[in-house]
């Protein structure tokens, strides 16, 4: 099996834990492919098996990878998109940030964790992707999302007016600071700061999710995942912002904007002993009621 590991730069904090990861996999024997830019961030800091393979592509990670794991937080694993895209590697994340909710395994599980991916002691979550498309060919071949894009004002406070099409049916004008376009995955995620719902990872659903609207009646819409979305802009300014995930571009008010499921799935590894709904639970503290303790 080899195992390839991605990360970003961190504190001195977080490298006993990362030297822990390569610990272990060097104590299972396995062949390790490290993201080239994470290697020489942490060469000098940690001591690192022996003939340690790099990547920097996707091309180069395509059809060697059996497993990556992403050393971070959700943002990092997230990075991992661009490197896995249609590959089909399974994405576990090792929780070094914060809320860790892409991210599940705790810093304290790294043994286990590496224990049941050595067994195979785990199952693939398939997770929709949503993709973007316009003449202004934003992203490049980095066009698609696991979380949500997103239609933000840029430079002053006046909102935004946002017309909304389905399969090229008018659905809505939305007056607003931005609207959220988000998969099952990112309803737990900025569209549910906003108001969203939360969508469970199987639905095969999509979720707008208007930011600050200046309307009482409009609400969150979650549609199917299969149709066409297109959006176009009003606003005092002449440009605005689409985010992809983390990655953010300028694009002029005159483009047109046409959002699709992305033609291919990530799959994220959860481990046998985790559910989506501990998840939930545990890392959003949802449904907490004092008076079920």
């Amino acid at each position: 099996m080899m195992i390839a590991i991605y990360g970003r730069e961190f504190n001195n904090s977080v490298l006993p834990y990362v030297q822990e990861v390569f610990n272990v996999l060097q104590h299972y024997d396995t062949p390790v492919f490290v993201y080239k830019k994470y290697l020489d961030f942490i060469n000098e800091r940690i001591k690192l098996p022996e003939n340690i393979i790099t990547f920097e592509t996707h091309g180069e990670l395509r059809g060697k990878a059996d497993v990556l794991i992403s050393l971070g937080g959700d943002g990092t694993l997230l990075d991992t998109l661009a490197l896995v895209q249609d590959s089909s590697v399974p994405v576990i994340g090792i929780n070094f940030g914060r809320l860790g909710f892409l991210a599940s395994i705790n810093k304290d599980e790294i043994k286990l964790a590496i224990e049941a991916i050595q067994n195979k002691n785990y199952t693939l979550d398939k997770r929709t992707l949503i993709s973007i498309n316009s003449t202004q060919r934003l992203f490049g071949d980095e066009n698609f999302a696991l979380n949500d894009i997103t239609i933000h004002r840029r430079d002053n406070s006046a909102m935004m007016l946002i017309h909304a099409y389905m399969n090229d049916e008018f659905v809505n004008s939305y007056w607003a600071d931005g609207l959220i376009i988000a998969t099952p995955t990112g309803s737990t995620a900025y569209s549910l700061s906003c108001g969203g719902p939360i969508i469970f990872p199987s639905s095969q659903n999509f979720v707008i999710t208007p930011i600050a609207p200046h309307n009482l009646n409009v609400r969150p819409l979650i549609i199917p995942d299969d149709v066409s979305l297109t959006f176009e802009i009003e606003a005092r300014s002449s440009k605005f912002l689409v985010s992809c995930d983390s990655r953010t571009e300028t694009v002029n008010r005159s483009v047109k904007i046409t959002l699709n499921k992305a033609a291919f799935h990530v799959n994220l590894i959860r481990l046998n002993n985790e559910s989506y709904l501990t998840t939930l639970r545990n890392k959003l503290l949802w449904g907490i009621d004092t008076r079920n303790y």
